[in-house]
């Protein structure tokens, strides 16, 4: 099996890992969802997507400009927030590589079963 070895690292240290904590939370995920259908908007657009008070959305994206998920512009007086598109595809390759070594292994069990069925089959015949 190979794993390389910054997945290894970040598997060990926790590296990187505080965007999967981010993204844990769903309010967090709402607003990347909103920033990702909607583009570019400042923190006053944010806040109307939910009930809860500003305060508790500032603080939701505190958290995704610290872990790099969302990236913020200031212009002026307000605070432009979007989708950090490479922190998001970081994600994503993670899970792929998951997903790819979890297929590996189903892919591994089912060829296990199938001989153990044609075995079965055999001895029945």
């Amino acid at each position: 099996m190979y794993l390389n070895i910054d997945l290894i690292k970040r598997l060990l240290y926790n590296i990187g890992m505080d965007k999967f904590q981010a993204l844990a939370e769903p309010s967090r995920r709402k607003i990347i969802e909103i920033l990702a259908q909607r583009g570019q908007l400042p923190a006053s657009d944010i806040y109307e997507y939910f009930d809860v008070s500003p305060q508790a959305v500032s603080q939701h994206l505190k958290v995704l400009r610290e872990s790099k998920l969302v990236l913020v512009e200031k212009q002026a007086q307000q605070r432009l927030y979007s989708v950090n598109t490479a922190a998001i595809a970081e994600v994503e390759e993670w899970a792929r590589r998951y997903r790819q070594l979890w297929n590996q292994r189903f892919d591994a069990i089912e060829q296990i079963l199938q001989r153990e069925n044609s075995k079965e089959n055999k001895i029945n015949e």
